[in-house]
């Protein structure tokens, strides 16, 4: 109904708004990590609290995703994306005008919840106010959000901290939001249309606690556990995570067979077209996540490059993830088969940054320009997989789709970051075997990537 009521000259106006408040998502995901050295010395914090301030905001994040999507759908998405931007900016003034460590973390996991309140309505308002290929238009821009605020987050961190305003050091990168919160709660107001009345589902409060305490019990030792070494609590806590998901699979069962509205819809999960392209989007996406991070090791950590160098080495990768945005409605033939093309040239990608280490290389122009293939593979699977897994049910799916997607994203890239990191921390004696090591386990992921996008569009 509201594809048809909303009017094309409004429509780039809503995705503008909507963009926007997933572009500062991603940048707060990546932007912590640049100034957590400043932090530690500012606030006399020690590496541990410094962690949790970068890693809470994360872990608040994922395990809230799918019931910020279920609240959309219960609200209205409109109302939700509101309510999440509101306490996201809240959250984000709390940050910059924190007078130690404590109020920090704490305002970082209310900064994530609040994230988590307002991704999953972007997803939900392209599914309900674009189609076709004006979708996939759409959802070129929304990649371009995801893949370019993790990038944007390194840089302006490091800009900002190094410009130290008014000498106050780390904190402008937490300000920042503010201004900007509060004129896109503005827009949003003005211009996203109104959720429309009818009867709302009620939130199953079981399946939240369930889920969440799920999730939780795989993003905190996949954050915390791998960097200190994969402690005994790390695999209790990732063994527990069996009989949580066992436990929310027997709540769901029971919601639905009283009649009820589960937290996740049968459906969705059920769907074959759902299940083989999420598989492949963690596969690739997984792959991205943990290519930031262990680019960044390699840089700094093997060659000595600052921290601009590495946020800037990403760039290249960002335009070529770009460029499938505007390419891939024009095409007229052949776009049922992208995701599985997208997957290969990510795998090409990745391959060609293999073959210059083995051939001697170690950075610079080539390095950047052999990354642009990745992104260029990236850019095509994102955006037609998640065309392909939106478009396989109807509307009235679209927030539970959000929440499946933007979660499995997630706990694939914290999957990934924990994994790649391993492996290079075990081998970082000689950084380019390291990163070597960890490019064949990308080449074997995306790979199978291209397996289940094959199923998917087969």
């Amino acid at each position: 109904m509201l594809i048809t009521q909303t009017r094309p000259v409004h429509r780039g106006a809503i995705l503008a708004v909507l963009l926007t408040g997933q572009f500062m998502a991603n940048i707060d995901t990546a932007v912590a990590n640049v100034a957590g050295p400043s932090i530690g010395i500012d606030l006399h914090a020690s590496e541990g609290a410094v962690g949790l301030v970068v890693s809470g905001y994360v872990v608040a994040f994922a395990v809230l995703l799918i019931t910020g999507a279920r609240l959309g759908s219960s609200l209205g998405y409109r109302r939700t994306f509101l309510l999440g931007l509101t306490v996201f900016t809240a959250a984000s003034l709390a940050c910059g005008l924190a007078p130690g460590i404590t109020t920090l973390i704490v305002a970082r996991f209310i900064q994530g919840a609040g994230a988590a309140l307002m991704v999953p309505q972007v997803l939900s308002g392209i599914q309900l106010h674009f189609r076709g290929r004006d979708r996939l238009k759409a959802l070129g821009y929304f990649s371009i959000a995801l893949s370019g605020g993790a990038v944007v987050g390194q840089l302006l961190g490091g800009v900002l901290i190094a410009a130290n305003l008014f000498g106050t050091d780390w904190r402008p990168i937490f300000l920042v939001n503010v201004p900007i919160g509060i004129a896109l709660a503005a827009a949003g107001r003005r211009l996203l249309p109104p959720d429309p009345p009818g009867q709302r589902d009620r939130l199953d409060l079981g399946g939240v606690l369930a889920l969440s305490t799920t999730v939780l019990l795989v993003i905190v030792p996949l954050l915390l556990g791998a960097e200190r070494g994969w402690p005994t609590w790390s695999w209790v806590c990732l063994l527990l995570t069996i009989p949580a998901l066992a436990l929310f699979e027997y709540g769901e069962r029971r919601t639905a067979a009283r009649g009820g509205r589960p937290l996740i819809a049968r459906q969705v999960l059920r769907n074959p077209s759902v299940r083989a392209g999420l598989l492949a989007h963690g596969c690739t996406s997984g792959t991205y996540f943990a290519l930031l991070f262990v680019l960044a090791l390699y840089l700094q950590g093997g060659l000595h490059k600052g921290p601009a160098y590495s946020g800037f080495a990403m760039v290249v990768w960002v335009a070529a993830f770009g460029l499938a945005g505007p390419i891939l409605p024009r095409l007229r033939r052949g776009v049922r088969w992208m995701p599985v093309i997208g997957c290969l040239v990510l795998t090409v990608g990745y391959l060609s940054v293999l073959a210059y280490l083995l051939l001697g290389g170690l950075t610079g122009p080539l390095l950047f320009a052999l990354l642009g293939i990745g992104g260029l593979g990236l850019g095509i699977s994102a955006n037609t997989l998640i065309g392909a897994v939106t478009s396989s049910m109807p509307a009235q799916y679209a927030a539970d789709l959000s929440g499946v997607v933007a979660t499995n994203a997630q706990l694939s890239g914290a999957l990934g970051v924990a994994l790649a990191g391993s492996t290079y921390a075990a081998l970082a004696d000689d950084p380019s075997r390291a990163l070597g090591v960890v490019l064949v386990g990308f080449v074997v992921l995306t790979l199978v990537g291209a397996g289940a996008a094959h199923r998917l569009v087969r």
